[in-house]
């Protein structure tokens, strides 16, 4: 194990004592810079303490949220010439179509997916676009929040061994957070359309 994986190893291990704070924070670092293994670590905390996953799933889509403004706020203060380094104007322009019509969901679902998905980017990228940073803040959360609620309940079904099960079925949980991401869309825009009326 090189030096760089030992210390990253003993630092997770030291912020695992700190129960749901440890968690948050773990989340935190991982939006921010340095990638871990979240759906592993959830996994293990959620079967260590079954009967308050739920708090592990808030404490950790809380950090992924606030930890996710570092990528945003570096896009917002300059970012289109990296993002141009790495696609080429159309797909920029392709990108920047994406945010303008429906920034939310732009965020919420690659919020939900889990690795490979190149989530950074679309987090850059609503820096770039200069989403609100409130809305941005709830998208992350929102699609953490489901894909990491997702996880408990195979966790508690399943055992520890069910983040393995989800990097291996990343299409089927694809699909699965997706189909939950559309319904809150869906119930979202219906409650935002019918509350100017009343």
């Amino acid at each position: 194990m090189s030096k760089w994986k030992l210390w990253l190893a003993k630092m997770l291990v030291w912020l695992a004592q700190y129960g749901i704070w440890g968690i948050g924070a773990v989340a935190l670092l991982d939006s921010s810079s340095i990638p871990v293994p979240m759906d592993l670590i959830l996994a293990g905390a959620i079967w260590a303490d079954k009967p308050h996953f739920w708090l592990v799933v808030l404490m950790a889509s809380a950090g992924s949220a606030v930890g996710g403004l570092v990528p945003f706020l570096l896009g917002r203060a300059g970012g289109e010439l990296f993002l141009l380094k790495r696609m080429d104007r159309a797909k920029l322009e392709k990108m920047r179509d994406k945010f303008e019509r429906q920034e939310f969901l732009a965020v919420l679902i690659p919020s939900m997916l889990p690795p490979p998905t190149p989530w950074k980017i679309f987090v850059f990228g609503a820096g770039v676009f200069e989403m609100r940073i409130l809305p941005f803040m709830l998208a992350v959360f929102t699609g953490r929040a489901i894909r990491w609620l997702l996880l408990s309940l195979l966790v508690i079904k399943l055992g520890p061994g069910a983040a393995d099960m989800v990097a291996h079925h990343a299409m089927k949980v694809f699909l699965v957070a997706l189909a939950i991401g559309i319904l809150a869309f869906a119930l979202w825009w219906w409650r935002r359309k019918k509350s100017p009326q009343e």
